[in-house]
């Protein structure tokens, strides 16, 4: 997924991983994106200081189900 792809995937509500479901990638309330680790919070920035270039691999991203979908498996 691109930069755009993933930010447009977060902003529309979906869920989008990198390399597993146990990172996600959310927007805080300064509007930054980070890849978080599920199990202890950690995170990282999406991007490098200056937005423009992704921290990791642009094809290790990819859109899980959303979280209404895994609820209802339960």
């Amino acid at each position: 997924m691109t930069l755009e792809e993933i930010k447009a995937a977060v902003d529309a509500g979906n869920r989008v991983h990198w390399i597993n479901s146990g990172y996600l990638v959310t927007r805080d309330d300064l509007g930054q994106y980070l890849i978080t680790f599920t199990r202890n919070g950690s995170a990282i920035g999406l991007t490098s200081r200056d937005g423009t270039r992704l921290n990791v691999q642009p094809d290790e991203f990819f859109v899980g189900e959303s979280a209404e979908v895994c609820h209802e498996i339960l």
